[in-house]
């Protein structure tokens, strides 16, 4: 690493080893969630979390309703921090995610849903935190100190955090191998050149889209721009960009497009394809585009484990982006790196 080199870049390039660190020292705090999640009879789910960790819940959501067939809902954390409503939600599971585990909106609810009959599970960096103290049962990240106000590794270890526990509650061997494995293949990401897409990103204004899983990579590379960039970015999911918002699209307009090698991949690059022919500039993670630009990207060897390569590969390319730009995204203007939301 050079003297220069950003705290985001160095957190961005700790993510594998910082991913292996959470498979190899979590199986204790993994096994005792899901006696937790088992306790309760798993009904359906609740998420509580803002920012970062509310994209991993939403991606934590598709794995929920596709894996297990148990829908997952968001439950906005003021519901039961400002307008103290008591919620029915005896028998479900919450999972709570803060990566400081410091917010007293999130867990307020946790509490709330806690006392009302839930099973809470909390995935937080610290294992000390309010948060982790207030649900039944934390997963700790593992991920080390995050000091630049972007997160990275420990949106990634929320994602993997969440998907290893509802692979345990599903018994999926196959998927269990996957997790194993992204060590390695994380690596890899960290290397995937995407100067090509970064150069096209000029303006001050683009799209990100997704479909399924990769619907929440898409949000949080949307809050990533905004953040570390000052680009006005917009999350869309491929079925609906088409709707109305691809009005907006004129010749040079940038989009990213992420997919995974799932059902929805064809669609997606369908549409991929469909706005690069409207003039957009048009970048992807599938090999099946055909005129929108194919980026180099990790496929896992599973579906779900996808979204979580291309993350990486993208936090590379934005803090790429936010130094073209001249701006430190470690400390993006007007933020911190905790938001105690009330």
């Amino acid at each position: 690493m050079t003297p220069n080199t950003t705290l985001m870049r160095q957190e961005i390039e700790e993510i594998p080893v910082a991913v292996d660190r959470l498979l190899s020292n979590g199986g204790e705090a993994l096994a005792a969630a899901a006696d937790v999640a088992r306790n309760y009879g798993l009904k359906f789910m609740i998420s509580a979390a803002r920012g970062s960790s509310d994209h991993a819940c939403t991606y934590l959501k598709y794995a929920s309703e596709l894996l297990l067939g148990l829908p997952m809902a968001s439950i906005g954390p003021s519901v039961a921090s400002v307008y103290g409503a008591e919620l029915k939600v005896a028998g479900a599971l919450c999972l709570s995610v803060s990566q400081s585990g410091q917010s007293p909106d999130i867990v307020e609810l946790t509490k709330t849903a806690r006392k009302a009959g839930a099973g809470t599970v909390a995935i937080t960096n610290d294992p000390a935190s309010p948060l982790a103290l207030a649900a039944e049962a934390a997963l700790p990240l593992h991920a080390g100190p995050e000091r630049s106000v972007a997160a990275t590794k420990t949106f990634v270890t929320s994602l993997v955090s969440g998907l290893w526990l509802l692979a345990e509650l599903k018994g999926d061997a196959e998927l269990l191998a996957a997790l194993h494995r992204l060590p390695e293949q994380l690596d890899a990401a960290t290397r995937c050149e995407w100067s090509a897409a970064a150069a096209a990103i000029t303006g001050s204004s683009l799209f990100t889209l997704g479909r399924g899983p990769s619907m929440a990579i898409s949000n949080e590379a949307s809050l990533k721009f905004k953040e570390t960039c000052q680009i006005h970015a917009e999350s869309y999911s491929s079925a609906e960009v088409l709707h109305g918002p691809v009005s907006i699209v004129e010749s040079g307009f940038p989009v990213i497009a992420f997919a995974a090698n799932d059902v929805a991949e064809p669609l997606l690059a369908q549409v991929a394809d469909t706005l690069a022919a409207k003039g957009a500039q048009v970048f992807a993670t599938t090999p099946l585009a055909a005129q929108a630009n194919v980026l180099p990207h990790v496929r896992t060897g599973h579906w779900l484990t996808d979204p979580v390569a291309a993350i990486v590969s993208f936090y590379a390319m934005v803090e790429q982006v936010a130094a073209q730009r001249g701006i430190n995204p470690d400390a993006p203007r007007h933020l911190r790196k905790v938001t105690e939301t009330v």
